[in-house]
């Protein structure tokens, strides 16, 4: 945010409510086309485009390439976290945990498998070539870690799992899973990958389950 001098302290200065409505609109369609066609591959250009914005209007907001895909990063990680929070927060039984897994599943595959995970793809461009974007991504992936194993410890209070589960290891295997699963069906372009890692990590996990 642009900066404003009073002549005795530096504040920052306040967007109107078009400059809002303006960089959510890079922001929008920077994030998609970051996501379907790469961070590389994107250019300020294509996102001026996309936005219906001027040079002048991104460069306010967004002074380089890196800083929208910064933006990109946290935007959704947000999206991405609340989505699955919502879906793993009301998990008590093993079929709950199936219907987590369908959902991804189906989504994926009305895509035929195309694009992977949001955080995913921006990960493997990212997280090799500028630090900042790999500790947001490890941050929002630990956090996905973290959902999946307080489902899963929640499963072992309540008696679905027995007292041997580990969650912690058993949420970091289903993410790996997941993201492993994801990259397969990007690159066959079919969510049949996807659906067989899970499957497989969810079979391990339900060997956890009480006779």
């Amino acid at each position: 945010m642009a900066e404003v001098h009073d002549g005795t302290h530096t504040a920052p200065a306040r967007r109107t409510a078009r400059g809002l409505q303006t960089r959510s609109r890079i922001l929008d369609s920077a994030t998609t086309l970051f996501y379907v066609k790469g961070v590389n591959a994107t250019t300020l250009d294509d996102v001026r485009v996309a936005s219906s914005t001027s040079k002048s209007q991104l460069y306010n907001h967004f002074p380089d390439k890196l800083a929208l895909v910064h933006a990109a990063i946290d935007m959704q990680s947000e999206f991405v976290l609340a989505r699955e929070e919502q879906r793993l927060r009301g998990v008590r039984t093993l079929a709950g945990l199936r219907r987590w897994r369908d959902a991804i599943v189906q989504a994926n595959d009305l895509q035929d498998g195309s694009y992977g995970c949001a955080l995913g793809c921006l990960s493997v461009e990212m997280s090799d070539t500028d630090e900042e974007s790999r500790t947001a991504l490890a941050s929002s992936f630990d956090a996905w870690k973290q959902l999946l194993t307080d489902a899963l410890a929640r499963l072992r209070d309540i008696g679905v799992l027995d007292g041997t589960a580990d969650p912690r290891q058993l949420g970091t295997g289903l993410l790996a899973a997941l993201q492993g699963g994801y990259l397969l069906a990007q690159n066959a372009h079919s969510s049949e990958p996807l659906a067989t890692a899970l499957d497989m990590a969810l079979a391990h996990i339900e060997s956890f389950a009480t006779r």
